[in-house]
């Protein structure tokens, strides 16, 4: 099958598509609540004869295309939820549930997957094995990944592939990198126990607050004298709580945050540091700590073959293939990474916020070329794959 059949994707389609996201946008449901949205790209698959693969998932589906000839199978996977913001748009698609929001473009995602989809069942005939595609809930809470996992769903899975939009880049633009794309992203809760007194005689007891204001400036030490120049990693402490009166030296305080890192290595180190810093400081000033780690997903690691042949499919595809600045920001994609190779892309929206802000917007042109990049991707990974020689491509 020849990928120039992807070339153009009709103005059917493409209205389509931007029917689907703004229904999506309209109904955002949270992690591990995508009951009706489920329902619904479960009826505009069923729709489009796409079939919909037997794995038990609460919320969020399976559904596979091709199979009709012997070969491997490749996964697309969009994530499905949204966050609880209050959308500050004025878009006439606005949210219409209060508090909740598609901040983070997973309507676009949705959509644009759902459009690869469309278009590769057109010629399901012609491929040469199976592409799976997998609306994943719970992105947000760094979850859905390995219910995903669990129900089976990666199971003889060669290689997946998946995106998010970058509102800072252009319409008809993507980013491609093998290696480290996105940032694991763990959190972590230090609990400070003291002695709690009066605050006017501060000597009768052991005060929590002071050592937990000594362990955050000791905490901004560990990157700087610890990590090579030439890697990162970044701690911050994003909450502090302690205390009920203002004359009272309370027995606790509280500190939450967040390590990223995008090297394995450096995260471990950086887990340990953190840990003895905490004790010691802790000690130094008579008070007992402990930390509770919350971990996030590992890095995004993206496959340098496969990564090769998501170029070379972006360039077919006429897009502006630009190798992107790793985000500090995490993703769950990377828990499939672990299990098979894959390649997470930026796709280009040139939206007017970052995510996670109230007035998140895409700009929906960005559907269809997303739609048909991802049928030619999967294509030609199935082509490549089956072939003698796989991975091995020309750029």
């Amino acid at each position: 099958m020849s990928a120039t059949i992807f070339q153009q994707t009709s103005s059917d389609l493409a209205q389509k598509l931007v029917n689907i996201r703004r229904h999506l946008h309209q109904h955002p449901e949270l992690s591990h609540e995508e009951i009706q949205t489920t329902a619904a790209i479960h009826g505009w698959l069923t729709e489009a004869g796409i079939r919909i693969a037997d794995f038990q998932l609460k919320t969020g589906l399976i559904a596979e295309v091709g199979g009709l000839q012997e070969g491997p199978i490749i996964a697309i996977r969009a994530d499905i939820d949204a966050l609880p913001i209050q959308e500050a748009t004025g878009l006439p698609y606005a949210s219409q549930v209060a508090g909740k929001m598609h901040a983070c473009g997973h309507d676009f995602h949705t959509a644009a997957v759902l459009g690869a989809a469309i278009l590769l069942k057109k010629h399901e005939s012609e491929l040469k094995g199976t592409v799976r595609f997998i609306f994943q809930p719970a992105e947000e809470k760094a979850q859905g990944a390995e219910l995903v996992i669990s129900s089976g769903a990666l199971e003889g899975v060669r290689a997946i592939y998946g995106m998010h939009n970058k509102p800072d880049l252009p319409v008809g633009t993507i980013g491609v990198k093998d290696g480290p794309l996105m940032a694991a992203a763990d959190g972590f809760v230090i609990e400070v126990e003291g002695r709690g007194t009066h605050a006017a005689v501060p000597e009768a007891g052991i005060d929590p607050i002071v050592t937990g204001a000594h362990i955050i400036t000791a905490l901004q030490s560990i990157v700087s004298r610890n990590v090579s120049s030439l890697q990162s990693a970044v701690i911050s402490v994003t909450r502090i709580h302690s205390g009920t009166a203002w004359n009272v030296i309370p027995d606790k305080a509280i500190l939450d945050g967040t390590l990223r890192t995008f090297d394995e290595n450096v995260r471990a180190l950086v887990i340990e540091r953190l840990e003895q810093v905490v004790h010691g400081v802790a000690a130094a000033y008579g008070t007992k700590a402990a930390v509770r780690w919350i971990k996030g997903p590992p890095s995004v690691f993206n496959d340098k073959q496969l990564a090769l042949l998501a170029k070379e499919a972006a360039e077919q595809a006429g897009l502006n293939v630009i190798t992107p600045v790793p985000s500090p920001a995490g993703e769950d994609f990377a828990f499939y990474q672990k299990k098979t190779p894959g390649v997470f892309v930026f796709m280009g929206t040139s939206g007017p916020q970052e995510w996670h802000h109230p007035g998140f917007d895409i700009d929906e042109r960005a559907l269809p070329i997303s739609a048909r990049y991802f049928a030619i991707l999967a294509q030609k990974a199935l082509k490549n794959l089956s072939s003698d020689n796989p991975l091995e491509v020309s750029i």
